[in-house]
């Protein structure tokens, strides 16, 4: 029991320092405001990095023609989140176009 009691105390340690020590440093320090320009760029490229993999090579192969269902309805869905501003009514169209088009493929 108290080795458990020990690795859970290790673990917690090992998961807490990494966060907790450059978030110590980096309150004590003036960062120029051209990293936190910089900065801000990061969420957007990480989210990109995730979906467009999934977007454009949705069956193991890169596809970016009109058999892409994936592709498309997030092609319709950006426009409707451009316009609109609406999360859910993007969702459900994107979810909708995708459906439609699994059930009535275009090729």
């Amino acid at each position: 029991m108290e080795q458990l009691l020990v690795l859970i105390l290790g673990m917690a340690i090992v998961t807490y320092l990494p966060r907790f020590l450059p978030l110590y440093v980096l309150t004590r320090m003036e960062i120029p405001t051209a990293l936190i320009a910089w900065l801000r760029y990061i969420p957007v490229a990480v989210l990109a990095a995730l979906i467009v993999p999934g977007i454009t090579a949705a069956g193991g192969q890169i596809s970016l023609g009109w058999g892409n269902s994936y592709l498309l309805a997030s092609i319709i869905a950006f426009l409707i989140a451009w316009r609109s501003k609406n999360m859910m009514l993007t969702l459900t169209v994107g979810m909708g176009v995708v459906l439609l088009l699994q059930w009535f493929p275009l090729v």
